[in-house]
């Protein structure tokens, strides 16, 4: 396929602004359940870390409108959500920036005033809006893997590991910016946040890897034979069909060699995986806020590879026609 960049800037800059929701929201949970220390300043770190995610969400939305040719009838998309993982998407997403924006304006403001008691723990405004926008988070994940998992003519994505990678890579990319964020605002809980960066990372680099083995194995259904419906065993096509480029062309093929693929895919695996988690462990133990942020920076631009390759890496069966240019 075409890889579109408005697209994978899209779900590169919401995945971290889910997962940084994610990771603020458990030191949120483990701080009143004592498993973490309590924050200095808990409004502030939680107020300021919703708004960045919200940016990060509102950076993905805005990314989204580059991918359409008529932008002011986007609010049509939602309209088949019966059947339609895109159109859930689109409704999932504002509800869940509105969530969390409702979320970091009462962490904010301090107003957390208590619904009910489960034994110790104390259940508040804040824990009850938080435990609704983490359902969203996770539901934003399953629908925007669902988006490339449902479709099953596309063999490297109609996989439950597109899901997955999807929340994996997400969740990594918002534990490192949360790593670094609490440096500033919250040092009682870089160790934590750091710690988990790794662990969602390797979890990450595992599944990654099994997609693609997965893919490198795949046995595809179509093939010249069954395009044309000719069983010989040596069918060779010789020219493309068509005298120039068309849409078919642009929109279904990236155009590049597999010599530049196999770049790209090494790139990504190198700098989403074992040069953050280097860095992240240099960082816990100096709680130097640049060495995290730069973590972060080399993760997130490795996603950019990761997410290219992704869109590059589904052959589109289309392209039997069109093979030889």
């Amino acid at each position: 396929m075409h890889p579109a960049f408005s697209v994978i800037f899209l779900t590169t800059l919401i995945g971290v602004g889910q997962g940084l929701f994610l990771a603020l929201f458990t030191g949120h949970l483990y701080s009143v359940i004592k498993v973490v220390p309590m924050q200095a300043d808990p409004q502030t770190f939680y107020g300021l870390g919703s708004l960045v995610a919200l940016l990060f969400l509102g950076g993905g939305l805005f990314a989204s409108f580059f991918h359409l040719g008529r932008p002011e009838r986007a609010w049509r998309s939602s309209a088949r959500w019966r059947t339609s993982w895109l159109s859930r998407e689109v409704i999932v997403l504002p509800a869940f920036m509105g969530a969390l924006a409702l979320y970091g304006l009462v962490q904010y403001l301090g107003w957390s005033p208590v619904l009910f008691s489960l034994g110790p723990i104390l259940v508040d405004v804040p824990l009850v809006l938080g435990a609704l926008t983490t359902v969203l988070a996770f539901a934003l994940f399953i629908c925007t893997g669902m988006i490339y998992a449902c479709i099953k003519f596309l063999q490297e994505w109609a996989t439950p590991l597109t899901v997955v990678n999807y929340t994996l890579l997400g969740s990594a990319s918002g534990f490192t910016l949360a790593t670094a964020f609490a440096t500033l605002y919250a040092p009682e809980l870089v160790r934590f946040y750091g710690v988990w960066a790794i662990i969602i990372t390797v979890m990450a680099f595992g599944t990654r890897i099994a997609s693609l083995i997965r893919n490198a194995r795949i046995k595809h259904k179509s093939t010249l034979q069954t395009a044309i419906g000719v069983r010989h065993t040596q069918v060779v096509q010789k020219a493309q069909g068509a005298m120039g480029g068309s849409f078919n062309t642009r929109e279904f093929f990236h155009g590049k060699s597999r010599g530049f693929l196999k770049s790209v895919k090494w790139i990504f695996l190198v700098l989403v995986f074992p040069v953050p988690v280097v860095l992240l462990a240099f960082g816990l133990a100096s709680a130097a806020f640049a060495v995290v942020a730069l973590a972060f920076v080399v993760q997130f631009i490795g996603l950019l590879a990761e997410r290219w390759f992704f869109f590059a890496q589904a052959n589109h069966p289309q392209n039997l026609y069109y093979q030889t240019i």
